[in-house]
């Protein structure tokens, strides 16, 4: 997809950049993989804000998408591509040979009528979703299962994608995310080859803060601009430093102090840069 340019009717078309959806569907989405999407503005049930800068934004149908793609051996083929108000690539609709219709992410590249399928060995193609054991090292890979059977969790924004190294006899591949992380990654996982898509979205200016607020983004407060009661940084007479080390509403560090689960260190061979 090419990047749009405005003439500068407003300051705000003036830097505003955005994505052509002209070749994405005008239409509805498939009714029956949709379902209503209550906005909670980052408050659990009690109504304390346990999600920050959320709030507002336009009323959005979500779209069920099949992060598993489990139905093997049988072709599928793209029936359109769509904009999805609920993630940053576009999502495809594709129907099985057997009447299915579902939802995935779209891989770049892929067109309405394109072919794909998943299976546990395939050709290697884009779109094409199989097991990484069978998937040739030095491939970009994206929609990746951590687990076996647990549905696609890495690489599933626009643009994004890893890159297979190699596989090892252990049975676990070595995987480099987009963030430079190196992680170890069950070779029984299922990846879908190719890149997600959408990859201009990095490139894209809204132009202006009401954009970000029909997106349900609400403004980045702070701490320091807080009362006590918000934040471990709040309060005092005057501006203030904080007082303290940075750290989040709920008191944890922010810098240095490690947040992920001990016992899924031992996948990750080194950080992320």
């Amino acid at each position: 997809m090419n990047l749009k340019f405005y003439k500068p009717v407003t300051p705000t078309m003036r830097h505003k950049v955005s994505v052509s959806k002209s070749d994405l569907w005008k239409g509805d989405p498939i009714k029956f993989l949709c379902s209503p999407l209550e906005k909670r503005g980052g408050r659990n049930n009690t109504g304390k804000i346990t999600s920050y800068h959320i709030g507002g934004g336009n009323k959005v149908k979500y779209r069920k998408i099949d992060k598993y793609r489990d139905i093997f051996n049988i072709e599928a083929i793209i029936v359109r591509t769509e904009y999805d108000p609920n993630r940053s690539c576009f999502i495809s609709l594709i129907g099985y040979s057997n009447g299915i219709l579902s939802y995935i992410t779209h891989t770049n590249g892929l067109k309405p009528g394109d072919i794909i399928a998943s299976g546990t060995s395939l050709e290697q193609r884009d779109g094409y979703r199989m097991m990484i054991k069978s998937i040739l090292p030095g491939s970009p890979i994206h929609d990746i299962e951590l687990d076996p059977s647990s549905g696609s969790k890495i690489s599933r924004s626009a643009g994004c994608s890893s890159t297979l190294l190699s596989k090892g006899k252990d049975g676990y591949a070595l995987v480099k995310l987009s963030s430079g992380e190196l992680r170890k990654i069950n070779l029984s996982s299922l990846a879908t080859l190719g890149v997600s898509s959408n990859i201009n979205n990095r490139n894209t200016v809204l132009g202006k803060a009401g954009a970000s607020r029909w997106m349900g983004r609400r403004p980045i407060v702070r701490g320091v601009a807080m009362n006590p009661v918000d934040h471990p940084h709040g309060g005092g007479e005057g501006k203030t430093s904080g007082g303290r080390c940075s750290v989040t509403p709920w008191g944890i560090i922010t810098k240095g102090f490690k947040t992920n689960k001990k016992n899924l260190s031992k996948y990750i061979i080194k950080r992320r840069n």
